[in-house]
């Protein structure tokens, strides 16, 4: 029992998660957590393993959010790819403000607009090749470690 709780998700995690979207009055039972936990650990290794196919068949190493992006559309789940691909963008380009805010100085311009061109074609090839919509999801970009979910009504 011992190996199998190792490859789950911590449930205080998922709880915790659980609790984001529920009214604050709102008890969530073991059973629940347990249940959410197992389902969450199962869809990641899903996307994971079409992901990981794919860098397979392409002869890479790495799977990156591009990957991630493509499984879930070709699983079928293309209203999480578009809000993925939406949280990419964002999160690359808060990466690039925070690379270019600590480089600031150290760094020519003519540097920093190529750095921004091979990010931009990246993610124009993950918009084109899962699609994009109007859907409100939203997302919040954090530190690493930190996990935010914002909800749209």
């Amino acid at each position: 029992m011992v190996d199998e709780q190792e490859k789950l998700l911590p449930v205080a995690n998922v709880g915790r998660i659980m609790k984001q979207i529920l009214p604050p009055s709102a008890k969530i039972s073991k059973e629940a957590k347990q249940t959410m936990q197992e389902c969450a650990t199962e869809f990641i290794s899903f996307v994971t393993g079409e992901a990981s196919d794919k860098c397979h068949k392409e002869n890479r190493k790495t799977v990156n959010g591009d990957d991630i992006c493509w499984a879930l559309s070709a699983l079928g789940f293309d209203n999480y790819a578009e809000a993925i691909v939406r949280y990419l963008h964002k999160y690359r380009e808060a990466e690039r403000e925070k690379a270019n805010n600590q480089n600031k100085g150290t760094s020519t311009q003519d540097d920093t607009r190529d750095d921004d061109e091979s990010n931009h074609e990246s993610e124009e090839h993950t918009e084109q090749q899962v699609g994009s919509t109007s859907n409100p999801s939203e997302f919040r970009v954090l530190d690493k470690g930190k996990s935010s979910f914002t909800k749209q009504y």
